[in-house]
Parts: C-alpha cells; structure tokens; sequence
C-alpha cells in the first residue's frame, strides 16, 4: 500500500495514479512553488527564499490531544517552510485528519480542510529529503511527519504523521521529528478505522483545531 496523491488531492491508495508533472529543482536558498489546482482555503503562496528560516517546533493540537514535532529545516528546507506559512494563514485549523491506517502502514493523514482526501492550497513544490528513507531501507520509523503526494514535485497541504514503523518507498518528503504525542496517535489507531476497515475514516472523528508554531526544536533528525 503507498500513499499518493491525485491531481485534485491526496489519497492513501494501493493502486498507482497519474501525476501532474513535477516542479522545477529550485535554486540554493529558494524554493519553486508552483500554481497547481483549485485551493481549498485561499492562502497567499509562501516566501520562495528560505535562507532565513529557523527552526521550529509545530504543535497539532488535536480534539483528543496535543501532538508536536520539530522540523527538519536543514534537510527539508521547502516544506518546513511550506507547513510553516500554511499554519501562520490558519490553513489547518479546524480540519479533520481523514485517513487512518491500521495495517500494513501506520498513520493518520491530515491538512485537507475538505476533509475528503482532494483538496490542496492550490500549489506543489519538490520532493526533499528522500535519502534518508532510503538509507532506511524503505521504513518511515514511528514518529515521523511526510507529506503525501501523487508522484515527483507534487507536495501540497497534505501530510502524515507515522505511529508505527512503516513499509513505504522513498517517495514522501520527511520534514519532521515527533517529540510528543505518539501516545495521542497510539488512542487515535487503538480506536481503529469507521466500519471496521484498517483503511479510512477514524472511527473517532479527529479534528485538528490549530497548529501553532514556535522558535526552537532541532535543525537536523
């Protein structure tokens, strides 16, 4: 099973689909994020030069508990960058998480204020950080946060956050480091998935209300 994202949005599915072209590498410091689809939520594009970015420490503060991560700026620079400008427009506030997964792969999708699994900020940047995944031999370990995509350059609001070692290929953008609230994530996938399925909707609605940013957190993994 891999995570991909459709042109319209992003979807955890088992089946390939067809991407829209990827974005263009950016320069040194600069990011590309390119115009791509309708926006869910209108939200100005983000700050193409990151060489001021800083580290941060995102908070997720979900209806059944707080999660927090440090952004991997250093090695996902575009995408911190990215999370971090959605969040100061109040881009993720009061969405749900969608998607839960309980077998096979382990996480719970958010970031589409849709809450359909389509909807995006109406742009898509580049892939970053993929060498990491790989020298782990294709695990996301739990406490990772990815972004979901439906191939190359095709990043947008959507991500995920790993409760669980998960089998996944290289392919989804690891920006951040959980370092609290795996044990919100554990009740979240211990409450399972709506009908049953270890794919879906959570059984328990899960809304995330706010993600706030402030200074610190660790640069590097």
């Amino acid at each position: 099973m891999t995570l991909l994202r459709a042109a319209t949005g992003v979807v955890l599915a088992a089946g390939l689909l067809t991407a829209p072209s990827a974005a263009a590498a950016p320069a040194p410091g600069t990011c590309s994020y390119t115009a791509a689809g309708t926006a869910s939520k209108k939200v100005d594009l983000p700050t193409a030069d990151v060489r001021g970015l800083k580290p941060y420490t995102a908070t997720l503060n979900l209806n059944s508990g707080a999660v927090s991560f440090d952004a991997l700026i250093r090695d996902a620079p575009c995408t911190a960058n990215a999370f971090q400008s959605l969040a100061a427009q109040h881009y993720f506030d009061g969405t749900q998480c969608h998607r839960l997964t309980t077998g096979g792969i382990f996480v719970l999708q958010c970031g589409d204020p849709s809450g359909t699994g389509t909807g995006g900020p109406g742009y898509q940047y580049a892939d970053e950080n993929l060498s990491d995944v790989t020298v782990a031999g294709g695990t996301y370990p739990a406490g990772t946060v990815a972004m979901a995509n439906a191939g190359p350059g095709t990043n947008g609001s959507q991500f995920f956050l790993v409760y669980k070692d998960s089998p996944l290929p290289p392919n989804y953008t690891p920006f951040g480091r959980i370092t609290s609230g795996l044990n919100v994530l554990d009740k979240i996938a211990q409450a399972g998935v709506a009908g049953g399925r270890q794919d879906g909707k959570p059984r328990n609605e899960v809304v995330l209300r706010t993600v706030r940013i402030s200074p610190g957190g660790r640069a590097q993994n």
